[in-house]
């Protein structure tokens, strides 16, 4: 839910808008947390063919820290941000690729 869609949702039911309710828009993060989301999507995947999504390649990330014009004393920062997104992405397909399985092995 964004935050027009959470505010026309208070509007509409006459509630007190609950600012600690309002989720984040990507204007409402710095600089540094859009470029790792920026560079973290622009980076390939990495699949395996019975595992599922592995990780990001990071072949082309000095390419990308030189695209974003990335100072050397942000690199450390945001590769600790990229791979914190890139861990949540192989859990979440860690899981799909569980479920998959067992629904497959109950038939």
């Amino acid at each position: 839910m964004t935050k027009d869609q959470y505010l026309r949702m208070v509007e509409q039911t006459g509630e007190e808008i609950d600012w600690k309710r309002i989720p984040p828009e990507l204007d409402d993060f710095p600089d540094s947390i859009i470029n790792a989301l920026n560079i973290y999507n622009s980076l390939g995947n990495r699949l395996g063919s019975d595992i599922g999504y592995i990780g990001k390649d990071f072949t082309n990330l000095e390419f990308l820290y030189k695209l974003y014009d990335i100072k050397s004393y942000e690199k450390d920062w945001l590769f600790e941000l990229i791979l914190f997104l890139d861990y949540r992405a192989i859990e979440e397909s860690q899981k799909k690729m569980k479920a998959e399985y067992d629904k497959i092995k109950r038939k």
